[in-house]
């Protein structure tokens, strides 16, 4: 595990495999690490150097009392890239993490990034009252505002600790290992509600649907059968990147890269090579 100190004064932990080839970073979710992706960090290594990192307020990371939006994670990740050196590297995100990485583009441009692996997160969050019915449907809007208020305070709240378990809960469906269930629920725990609900909202305010066609480089789109994000709403991600790819997982819940981590292995590495 190495340190860094952002251009803020927060300190964020993060693995770096050394090695050589295009380096391969990737962002975790709302509310979880770099733990996440303990299954790619050996078994996408292979010829290739992985780079994992835990955002301010998460993991092993510092956990200030500022800079718990999307924008501020990207600048982030813009000073992880910098301080290792990458002028050119592959971008893996998955749930907010590929919000991340749509803040990064909408800032900074794609002309680091050679490929880009999206998983799982909707293009926009939250159905706002000026989105139609259909463009909520599209883009895979989980909340209403009300119902993103009500979560947020819940999360907040004397029954926060309960409310983050049934948030967690909420993204497996069917029979699912125990055992995972509770990996992904101890994960969470490192986030504390100061730092996790205003992220959450402003995570869950934006709308990267203007982002999409502006992505240049070749991306992948991953989906899952029976995650809480409708896999539709990968499909229309999908469609609007030029030239992008969609793989779609039978997988039962939001976390393909733990459910089965052969078959997103092999799915990555072929497209990144």
């Amino acid at each position: 595990m190495h340190e860094l100190t952002t251009n803020d004064g927060v300190r964020l932990a993060y693995r770096d495999s050394g090695g050589d080839g295009v380096p391969l970073v990737m962002l975790h979710g709302w509310g979880q690490t770099q733990e996440m992706f303990r299954h790619q960090v050996e078994g996408l290594a292979a010829g290739r150097r992985v780079v994992t990192v835990d955002f301010r307020g998460h993991g092993r990371s510092g956990k200030p009392r500022h800079g718990y939006r999307v924008a501020r994670l990207a600048r982030d990740v813009l000073g992880l890239v910098d301080h290792l050196g990458l002028d050119a590297f592959d971008a893996l995100g998955w749930s907010m993490g590929a919000s991340v990485w749509w803040s990064f583009v909408d800032q900074h441009g794609t002309g680091r990034i050679r490929r880009l692996v999206l998983v799982d997160q909707p293009a926009a969050v939250a159905a706002v009252p000026w989105m139609t019915e259909t463009e909520q449907h599209e883009s895979g809007a989980l909340f209403d505002v009300a119902g993103l208020l009500e979560l947020g305070a819940a999360l907040a709240g004397p029954d926060g600790a309960e409310a983050r378990e049934d948030f967690v809960r909420s993204m497996f469906s069917g029979d699912t290992d125990p055992d995972l269930i509770a990996f992904v629920t101890e994960q969470i725990r490192s986030t504390p509600a100061y730092a996790g609900v205003p992220l959450l909202f402003d995570h869950c305010a934006q709308d990267w649907r203007d982002v999409l066609d502006r992505i240049d480089v070749p991306t992948l789109v991953i989906g899952c059968g029976r995650s809480h994000v409708d896999p539709a709403s990968q499909r229309f991600i999908a469609e609007r990147i030029p030239g992008a790819r969609l793989h779609v997982f039978p997988a039962s819940s939001h976390f393909p890269f733990l459910e089965n981590p052969g078959a997103f292995n092999a799915v990555v590495e072929e497209f990144l090579s």
